[in-house]
């Protein structure tokens, strides 16, 4: 124990291992770099635990790591686990901190490129923005429950059902989102099926269908018209759908009169 001196660390240069006993090393890496580890064995397996940078410890502090990693194996814990083990519970509370608002931001951010509306990006937000960041958006996005989604939802699903499904649907994205990032654990509360699917009454119950009137035979040359003078498919697959049904009027029309 205890075989090294500060002297020797500082002029060793030969790439390797120093042994000070006890499982503590200097490694010196060909560049010249030395860092601190710690040797020990797990069943057949020999395995390295960093301990730091020689610049960042002494002496005096790789011994006292070293001895903490010492009282663990006796514990019979593994120190690399152990480090992994502090470092998911760091980032799970990190990850507490991350608000709803924080992450739609990035989830819009990461997405609107594939989005081909430039629109709908300011359509998210805005829908967000109007209904849910009032409610939760300065919350922590693994606190949001049922509860809180529908506190969102429900006072506007029988009277603008369309606008609260698809502010439902954004939420759960986003809060899929935080799953997948780790900003959240558990089930989505904003799902339909299986959940608010038992709450709130379905969509076709409450809202009524109001269908495009159709538009009067003598208005149609000035429709078609305008139509002509328009680019792009839909103009198009639309001219093409006036015309098929022209010819099937025709069609029947001589069929009748035979």
């Amino acid at each position: 124990m205890y075989k090294l001196t500060a002297l020797q660390i500082k002029n060793a240069t030969k790439r390797g291992l120093l042994g000070d006993g006890g499982g503590l090393y200097l490694q010196i890496t060909a560049a010249g770099s030395k860092s601190w580890i710690f040797r020990y064995r797990v069943g057949a397996k020999l395995r390295n635990h960093g301990l730091g940078s020689a610049n960042t410890l002494s002496l005096a502090d790789a011994r006292e790591a070293a001895l903490e990693c010492r009282k663990m194996r006796l514990n019979g814990l593994d120190p690399i686990d152990e480090k992994k083990k502090l470092r998911v519970t760091a980032q799970l509370e990190t990850a507490k901190t991350v608000t709803f608002k924080v992450c739609a931001e990035r989830y819009i951010e990461a997405h609107k490129s594939s989005w081909k509306n430039k629109k709908h990006a300011g359509q998210w937000e805005s829908t967000l923005s109007k209904y849910a960041y009032p409610v939760f958006g300065d919350l922590p996005v693994g606190d949001i429950d049922l509860n809180l989604v529908l506190k969102v939802i429900e006072p506007i699903w029988t009277t603008k059902t369309e606008t609260a499904s698809r502010v439902r649907g954004r939420i759960q994205k986003v809060l899929d989102f935080a799953k997948v990032r780790g900003y959240r654990t558990g089930e989505n509360p904003a799902l339909w099926q299986g959940n608010l699917s038992l709450t709130l009454p379905a969509k076709n119950k409450i809202m009524k269908v109001k269908h495009q009137p159709a538009l009067p035979f003598a208005e149609i040359g000035d429709f078609w018209k305008q139509l002509a003078k328009q680019s792009g498919i839909a103009a198009k697959a639309l001219s093409l759908t006036i015309l098929n049904i022209n010819v099937m009027v025709m069609l029947s029309s001589i069929t009748r009169l035979q």
